[in-house]
């Protein structure tokens, strides 16, 4: 009774709520306890209908470049609910660290070309940034 009365409570404080079920794509690192402290980004895209395979392939090659500095935390895509959507989710130090590690990403020779080929892929992207709980495994 104590759980259902605390749902009835909780229903009145959401406004909304959204579910996704996402698969990993698989030339992307398996996630897995960092050290920290660390801040986390949540790139996510909005991809048109019928581009996932080619973004997919496009960021296959692109990963490479934003390895060196271990910020690439793992690459998801929707299989329920929203389609078309792809998380990236990036590890950084601070802000200025993100600032800077983004920053060697395009001196890299071929990252600007990946860049080129994905953005006519999206409809639309959103940057969040995360700080862990102390309980999550990812500091």
């Amino acid at each position: 009774q104590e759980y259902l009365d605390f749902r009835k409570e909780r229903s009145r404080m959401l406004l909304s709520r959204r579910n996704q079920l996402l698969l990993e794509f698989s030339f992307w690192n398996e996630p897995l306890p960092r050290q920290g402290p660390n801040i986390y980004e949540l790139r996510t895209h909005k991809l048109k209908p019928g581009t996932m395979i080619e973004w997919g392939n496009n960021w296959a090659r692109a990963i490479k470049y934003r390895q060196e500095n271990q910020e690439a935390v793992g690459g998801f895509f929707s299989q329920i609910g929203e389609l078309y959507v792809v998380h990236h989710l990036w590890a950084y130090r601070d802000l200025q660290s993100r600032e800077e590690t983004r920053n060697a990403a395009w001196r890299k020779r071929g990252w600007d070309e990946n860049v080129y080929y994905t953005v006519p892929l999206i409809r639309t992207m959103e940057s969040r940034i995360m700080i862990p709980l102390k309980i999550s495994p990812l500091q």
